[in-house]
């Protein structure tokens, strides 16, 4: 069997106009991914004491997001085999709207953590629906679409970070609260050109193939990337979470604390663009994944041992370490022979990935108030990063999900036949003929 996934055409009757708007919509998307999230760090703070939190407390309200995207993700799949993408998609942005202004409303715990699970449906539909989505609608251009919306999360990522806590000054007491609802409007914005996304042309949910989910457990692979997104993203979402606090404790003022956290997401912004692309060329992902590794090591060891001496250069470490998010992306669709496995795989490795960022963010927070220090983060960020370090000699090698598992995969799911090809990605399956120009050998 080769050791190339078959080239993908685009589902057909989409081209021209259609294409650009679902590229506009997804990258509309990308930038809303991480603007609920990257929006409570900078004033967490003044969400413990406006809410009357503990430490326990504020660390459950770090890794909720994260635990949201885990749990929220697995309904893509489900919600996609009922209802369009761009549906889908465009309810769970408004969802995510209205989520973001209920809790920044929210006079209790509770009503905060009922604001932040709406607010997660966006970020998490769209971590698991988009790789799918772009490997169907843009085959041959996966490394670009995915560096695309990559770096529109980066900015959207660096943007509330920086902007969180200045907002919040300048409306005074209480200003937290507009600081985190102010990002409705964005979400509101996205979720107008899925509205206009027309349905493919001869799209039938009759014929549509879909791979079991459980199915991927049986794929060292696949097993392989769900931990090694789930690692990362725990590096990631502590940065997220609890950078901002641990260098306000140092002695920064909440400003800079803050500017330090846009600095590192501003860093992350032109990584995400070229990684993809550059993950796309085989020879260089496993130097790509040693030097985000080397940047992970020598940021936390510098915050960990000398936080005031250099911050800025700790931060821009930790900023190109986060370069594995977008690799991982882009392994995503590598590592997966059609669109359908794409999905699938995209599913399993985020939902459960997720779910093991979670414990992190929720750890810094239980050891922080067990021994009023964050030792017990730096040394669980490195054994991660020691972790990852192994994990990468699995998933940068060429191999494809779809191989170890081809004798469980369903008809129409493992690639092209003779004269036909069904493109399942999400949504019902699209036939087309094969195209035979010699196209992108990788989809």
């Amino acid at each position: 069997m080769s050791s190339s996934a078959p080239s993908v055409p685009a589902p057909a009757g989409t081209a021209g106009r259609g294409l650009a708007l679902v590229a506009v919509a997804i990258v509309l998307t990308g930038l809303n991914l991480r603007t609920a999230v990257n929006s409570i760090g900078p004033v967490l703070e003044e969400i413990e004491q406006g809410l009357g939190l503990s430490s326990g407390l504020a660390g459950l309200l770090t890794s909720l997001p994260v635990l949201c995207f885990a749990a929220l993700g697995f309904a893509g799949p489900p919600l996609s085999a009922r209802f369009r993408d761009s549906h889908v998609l465009a309810g769970a942005l408004l969802a995510m709207a209205a989520g973001l202004v209920l809790r920044s409303v929210a006079g209790s715990f509770a009503l905060f953590v009922v604001g932040t699970v709406m607010a997660m449906t966006g970020g998490a539909l769209g971590n698991v629906l988009l790789p799918g989505i772009v490997k169907r609608y843009f085959p041959g251009r996966t490394g670009l679409l995915v560096g695309a919306y990559s770096t529109a999360l980066s900015v959207g990522a660096a943007v509330s970070s920086v902007a969180t806590q200045p907002i919040a000054d300048a409306v005074g007491e209480g200003g937290w609260r507009w600081a985190l609802g102010v990002w409705a409007a964005l979400a509101l914005v996205a979720a107008l050109p899925w509205l206009l996304v027309r349905p493919s042309p001869g799209a039938s949910r009759a014929t549509h193939t879909a791979v079991r989910l459980r199915t991927l457990l049986r794929s060292r692979l696949a097993l392989a990337l769900t931990v090694f997104f789930g690692l990362q993203a725990m590096q990631a979402y502590v940065i997220v979470g609890w950078s901002a606090q641990y260098l306000r404790d140092t002695g920064l003022s909440a400003a800079t604390a803050g500017l330090l956290l846009g600095v590192n997401a501003v860093v992350a912004i032109p990584v995400n663009g070229v990684v993809p692309v550059l993950t796309g060329r085989a020879r260089l992902q496993w130097p790509l994944l040693c030097f985000f590794m080397s940047c992970y090591v020598i940021g936390w060891v510098g915050l960990w041992t000398a936080p005031l001496a250099a911050p800025w250069l700790w931060m821009t470490m930790l900023g190109l370490g986060l370069g594995t998010f977008a690799m991982v992306l882009a392994l995503l669709g590598l590592r997966a022979r059609t669109p359908v496995t794409t999905a699938a795989l995209s599913t399993v490795t985020q939902g459960w990935g997720y779910l093991i960022a979670g414990a992190g963010p929720l750890l810094v927070g239980v050891l922080r108030g067990a021994t009023g220090g964050y030792d017990g983060m730096f040394v669980m960020l490195l054994a991660g990063v020691a972790a990852l370090w192994v994990l990468g000699r699995v998933v940068t090698r060429d191999r494809f999900v779809d191989d170890e598992i081809a004798g469980l995969l369903p008809v129409g799911a493992t690639g092209p036949r003779e004269d036909q090809i069904e493109v399942a990605g999400a949504e019902a399956p699209v036939s087309s003929p094969v195209s035979r120009d010699g196209g992108s050998p990788r989809g």
